[in-house]
């Protein structure tokens, strides 16, 4: 179903263009009711006859699956009404008087001859949709990529999980589309920046489905991913960007405080007056050359943990009860937070992939990583999530607040995870319950991580703070959901990419705070996490380079 026209009656109104739209939300469809019931259901919120309504668009649909009671799904929509109708409910809490508008106007515009043009590092989130926006404005710049382009990565990142055979530039983190390439390809963002519909919108130009456009909580999966982001990289190729992979930025030219290039692979300069900094978070080199360069870089707190995975089934019995299993609900997810007082700790969930699996991402030699990645239909058996606990600056930096302290740290706990898992880049592993109990995990343990897993004491792959606020928090979680901790329950060493542990310094002109002339963002500048809030942050950083532009 085509849900931007979900009812498009032939009005018989004979001025059309006196139409006025009201927005109702909270519309709730149980399951087994059609879409085509909300037409009617609108008309009764409002007190109207539904043959006064011409058009329904829908906006939003979200799942209301609360413990205990029917799920249901709830509906925001748009509906088109003659301007004379009276609406004998429009104090209802749930309507508006007009709709949504669009944010982003799309207008073409000549190319700008700048006598250097942008350079824009790394072809993330951030870096692609700042390409993105510099283009449309007339504005085609050459992006780098120190990684290779999906079909290539894709071969590395497959001979890895396979065989074990780590690609020092070309993984899970380094190559086109930055790290959110292989994840669940989530798409909700915990701020309301307007953009977000436009950023949507380009996912759907790009070859997305069009549900993401009204989904709660919508997602794209890793396997449609990345025919995404080779159509964006194809996208701005014909606005007449360059863009080079296996290009590393590897020193930054400074001229008394000013950016006037870079050098890429250690041999070829590149001049420029401005360059854009998405990075990532995982190019611990990339830092370094920041800070060698007098780049202003302050240490961040972060979070770093463990992955948690269930068999899915295991979960849609807990959030949905009897009603799991039905046809109509999605795998079911969760997100779960506790407070740990007696030693002034947060555990919580992150990044949850249901139906998913847990893949290796290690971003520099001897050293494990985890994160979780699903595929657009969540079909598999496992549900996994980062659990993971607040680290404070205090915790690594001490009183020096070295900036590069924390990659350090992280650095540390990941090569302790390597050489627990075996030294082959095989994953620590332990029964949620023995985790709990401090037991040593003994026979298969069920798990979907590649390249593998070895049993393991887990408490010896993060602090001992950490340890104790997670098996606090566990016991948190399983009070909040009744049989999260499961003799089936897995957990994998070990979570440390939630968010960067530096951010560069920037003004409220978007340039770096000590040389003018670079503008850091997304992950690695450390003012986002996740890829809606990158390429947003990608977004504001074009627009501030182009105010900059003579």
């Amino acid at each position: 179903m085509h849900r931007g026209n979900l009812y498009n009656k032939n009005a018989s109104f004979s001025m059309r263009n006196w139409i006025m739209e009201i927005k109702i939300t909270d519309i709730p469809l149980a399951l087994g009711d059609e879409e085509k019931k909300l037409p009617a259901a609108a008309a009764d919120i409002l007190g109207i006859s539904m043959e006064a309504i011409s058009h329904v668009k829908i906006l939003r649909k979200s799942l209301d699956a609360r413990r205990n009671r029917p799920p249901c799904f709830v509906y925001a929509v748009v509906v088109d009404l003659p301007d004379s109708i009276d609406i004998p409910n429009i104090q209802d809490s749930r309507v508006t008087v007009g709709s949504e508008t669009p944010v982003v106007k799309e207008t073409g515009k000549p190319l700008r001859r700048i006598e250097k043009r942008p350079v824009i590092v790394g072809s993330g989130p951030a870096g692609l949709f700042a390409s993105l926006v510099l283009a449309r404005a007339g504005v085609p710049v050459l992006l780098i990529e120190r990684g290779k382009p999906v079909p290539e990565r894709l071969r590395d990142v497959q001979d890895f999980w396979i065989r074990g055979h780590f690609h020092p530039e070309s993984h899970v983190h380094f190559g086109e589309g930055g790290a959110g390439t292989f994840s669940d390809g989530k798409l909700t963002s915990r701020g309301k920046n307007p953009r977000t519909a436009w950023v949507r919108k380009i996912f759907v130009e790009m070859g997305a489905p069009a549900d993401i456009l009204i989904e709660a909580k919508p997602h794209i999966g890793t396997d449609q991913l990345r025919k995404v982001v080779v159509q964006m990289r194809k996208n701005l190729q014909s606005l007449g960007c360059e863009v080079r992979f296996g290009a590393k930025m590897t020193d930054l030219i400074v001229h008394d405080g000013v950016i006037s290039g870079l050098v890429i692979n250690g041999r070829e300069e590149i001049e420029t007056g401005h360059i854009l900094l998405a990075i990532g978070q995982s190019a611990d080199d990339s830092y370094r050359v920041l800070h060698k360069n007098g780049i202003r870089l302050v240490p961040k707190p972060f979070a770093a943990g463990l992955r948690i995975e269930h068999p899915q089934a295991l979960i849609n019995e807990i959030q949905y009860g009897p009603w799991a299993g039905h046809p109509e609900l999605p795998p079911a997810e969760y997100v779960l937070t506790a407070r740990i007082p007696s030693i002034d700790r947060s555990v919580y969930t992150f990044c949850m992939c249901p139906g998913g699996q847990v893949i290796g991402c290690s971003a520099m030699e001897k050293g494990v990583i985890t994160n979780g990645m699903s595929n657009s239909r969540r079909d598999g058996p496992f549900a996994n999530s980062a659990v993971v606990v607040n680290i404070r600056i205090e915790d690594f930096a001490g009183e020096s607040h070295d900036p590069l302290s924390g990659l350090r740290f992280r650095r540390c706990w990941e090569e302790a995870a390597y050489a627990l898992g075996g030294g082959n880049y095989y994953a620590p592993v332990q029964r949620l319950t023995d985790f709990l109990c401090g037991r040593f995990s003994t026979g298969k343990l069920n798990t979907s991580f590649l390249p593998g897993v070895t049993s393991a004491y887990l408490d010896r792959v993060l602090p001992g703070f950490a340890v104790e606020a997670l098996k606090q928090g566990l016991f948190i979680f399983n009070n909040k959901m009744p049989g999260f901790i499961s003799g089936e329950a897995v957990l994998i060493g070990v979570e440390t990419r939630t968010s960067s542990p530096v951010r560069i310094l920037r003004g409220e002109d978007g340039q770096s705070a000590s040389v003018r002339g670079i503008f850091p963002c997304g992950e690695g500048a450390g003012y986002a996490g996740g890829i809606v809030s990158s390429a947003l942050d990608g977004i504001r950083a074009a627009e501030m380079l182009l105010r900059s532009l003579p």
